[in-house]
């Protein structure tokens, strides 16, 4: 691979790296395995030890995700939260160990080996002796404060016991939602028609963020705790610190061994990547760190993470299940997908009766029948993914499946969209399933937040009520009572968050309207650009091709919408039920930075989000890259060396935080160097 094709690759990887993160810390709607995120992070890392001159201080591989959220107050960390370097090869933790003994010139060091629990970070600050602060990892430096929420969890102490504590210290570790609880969680969520979580993992992380602590309460999370950072307390070894905490009352694991060389470390490993199973919650590997505080100290860190501690994560836990028959389902864009029905089996903590199979080159490559026996994971815990058929144990009656030439819901021919593998139901607007698919995403909390769901769209599509979204909104409270189940109350509720909708901002009813390859992020650019839905609805494709990030096939896409009449007269609907379709003008505090482009590059003393949203606040509008449009570039400290030289090539001013500060009314002065501290491990 030359530089040129390292630099496309790694610009690629970087991307879906990011995009991921997000899913995984701020939406909790992760859909890439934890196995497929390492192995996209390894191959960046690689490619950046090969070119150097492509590794930048915002790379994935130099910063740990962020699970900030708007809506919570956020101080910073006393000592940053950095993350663990992986692995899935028992070789690695081999050269881990030699390279420890080698850098230490010591062979008699001893080793803490814990079980690396599949929760969400927290960090409590305990001030005597009382629990002050519990904040979230955030983006590593500064947190979000759940204090609130955590002081509901029941073996979450509020007050130390024993002696020895000091007057005020951190001690950190996770937020778990046990398999008991998660289940009976994700009971009522199917009940209330909501989406249930998809593992332990972000139901856990979703319950922390909530705003009413009282509905925390009844979660059912547990903490268990595993690290005091060594500036907080004077011991000699972690597992000292660790055997204090549990004397002061605090949830620390007692599955912790301390263990003397690869060994011990290997056989705690392949105890507990069979004892798993058993555990009540959620566990994906191993971690394995030097036990001497000393020692840890002399090891250091890199950007990113410990050099003295590392996770050996388990591969995803695969089952062999009988394929007892094959589904076609046809999605909302009109693809239609193969799911595979299965015999239930226990996998990962849940109970699994079906998994996807992609497409129809995915069934063909893996000739596959119905019948067979089939290799079942749960990557990360979040999909089940048929991986393998065991062709040894096919019966003498399996049946080769035959993907079908029609919709299985309206019989429409298929057909194939360009290079993709996947078949498509062409009739969007008369296919059964796309239509109540498109009432489905409608009504999404991430679109319109309309209170109803799956099992309510059935009943309002089958009775006749609503064939497309405007129908909503001439719903009845009569209508509504027609309904199985409804009473006064539900059907209340339902108008309450219909009013609701119609004050929606423009880019969501743009997301909400279903156009296929329009998320949520795309559509918030479009409108961005355009203004209001007259605008897009009149772009040629070459006017929606100047829009950021929109390429030939989003651009034909939304331009085939615009010029249906159908989809017209649908929007004139809409409009008349008193739907946003313009963009608002946004509230500023002040005009200081009206007119004014800016990008931000580096780190803060505040977030990256604040630091937009203050650009957002003062009337400036903020930009991902630098181009002759920008009138600032502002760099914190390690900028990315590429914006600094396009915007020395173009004249574009660069200013640094305290002048930016300056410019703006009753500016927060960023941090000083007395408030640097040296990293410590979450």
């Amino acid at each position: 691979m030359d530089r040129d094709q390292a630099e496309k690759r790694v610009i690629e990887l970087r991307e879906t790296l990011w995009v991921n993160s997000r899913r995984y810390y701020v939406d909790n709607a992760p859909t890439m395995s934890d196995f497929e995120y390492d192995h996209l992070m390894r191959e960046l890392e690689d490619l950046e030890t090969a070119f150097p001159d492509l590794r930048t201080p915002d790379s994935p591989t130099q910063k740990v995700g962020s699970d900030l959220e708007k809506g919570f107050a956020q101080y910073p960390h006393k000592y940053p939260m950095l993350s663990l370097g992986n692995t899935y090869n028992i070789g690695e933790i081999e050269d881990f160990v030699k390279r420890a003994e080698k850098e230490l010139g010591e062979v008699g060091f001893t080793y803490s080996c814990e079980l690396k629990f599949d929760g969400t970070a927290i960090c409590l600050t305990y001030r005597g002796g009382k629990l002050f602060r519990a904040l979230t990892r955030g983006d590593g430096v500064v947190g979000d404060d759940v204090t609130a929420n955590v002081r509901m969890i029941s073996n979450v102490p509020l007050s130390l016991k024993g002696t020895g504590w000091p007057d005020e210290f951190e001690i950190r570790g996770e937020i778990l939602m046990p398999y008991e609880s998660f289940d009976r969680l994700n009971r009522e969520r199917l009940e209330n028609e909501d989406q249930p979580f998809a593992n332990p993992r972000n139901a856990a992380s979703g319950s922390l963020k909530l705003q009413d602590p009282k509905v925390v309460a009844k979660r059912g999370l547990m903490c268990t705790l595993y690290h005091i950072p060594a500036q907080s307390v004077a011991f000699a070894t972690h597992s000292e610190a660790l055997d204090a905490a549990a004397s002061w009352g605090l949830p620390v694991s007692s599955e912790r061994r301390t263990v003397s060389g690869i060994n011990e470390i290997e056989d705690y490993i392949s105890y507990w990547d069979k004892q798993r199973r058993f555990l009540p919650f959620a566990t994906d590997g191993i971690v394995i760190k030097i036990n001497e505080l000393d020692y840890q100290n002399t090891l250091g860190y890199t950007a990113k993470s410990p050099r003295w501690a590392v996770a050996f994560k388990f591969q995803a836990e695969e089952v062999l299940t009988r394929l007892l028959s094959i589904d076609y389902q046809v999605g909302r864009t009109g693809a239609v997908t193969p799911v595979a029905n299965l015999s239930p089996v226990q996998l990962a903590g849940t109970v699994v009766k079906r998994a996807t199979l992609n497409n129809e080159d995915f069934m063909t490559q893996m000739d596959i029948r119905v019948g067979d026996w089939v290799k079942v994971i749960k990557g990360g815990e979040i999909i089940p993914k048929i991986i393998d058929v065991d062709t040894s144990k096919r019966p003498a009656d399996a049946v080769k499946p035959s993907f079908p030439a029609i919709c299985p819901d309206c019989g429409t021919p298929l057909v194939k969209d360009g290079n993709e593998a996947k078949w498509f139901c062409p009739n969007t607007d008369g296919c059964p399933t796309q239509i109540k698919g498109k009432l489905e995403h409608f009504l999404g909390r991430k679109a319109m937040n309309i209170l109803a769901g799956e099992a309510t769209v059935e009943q309002m599509y089958n009775l006749g009520l609503v064939k497309t979204p405007a129908d909503f909104y001439s719903l009845s409270k009569r209508d509504l009572l027609m309904l199985e189940g409804w009473k006064d109350r539900s059907a209340e509720r339902f108008l309450s968050s219909l009013a609701e909708s119609r004050s929606v901002p423009f880019e969501r009813v743009l997301f909400a309207l279903g156009i296929r390859y329009v998320g949520e992020t795309t559509a918030k650019e479009l409108a961005r650009y355009f203004g209001d839905i007259d605008s897009i609805a009149s772009a040629s494709e070459e006017k929606l091709l100047e829009v950021k990030d929109i390429g030939d096939v989003i651009a034909k896409s939304v331009h085939d919408y615009f010029n249906d009449p159908r989809h017209l007269d649908e929007i004139t609907r809409l409009k008349e039920a008193g739907l946003r379709f313009s963009v608002e003008e946004v509230a500023v505090s002040s005009t200081a930075l009206a007119g004014k482009t800016i990008v931000i590059s580096g780190n803060f003393s505040k977030s990256r989000d604040e630091m937009k949203r203050l650009i957002e606040d003062n009337g400036g509008k903020n930009s991902s890259s630098v181009s002759g449009k920008t009138d600032f570039l502002l760099a914190g400290s390690k900028p990315g060396p590429e914006k600094i030289r396009k915007a020395e090539e173009l004249g574009v001013k660069i200013i640094g935080e305290d002048e930016f500060m300056d410019m703006i009314p009753s500016g927060d002065s960023p941090a000083g160097d007395d408030d640097i501290v040296e990293p410590t491990l979450f």
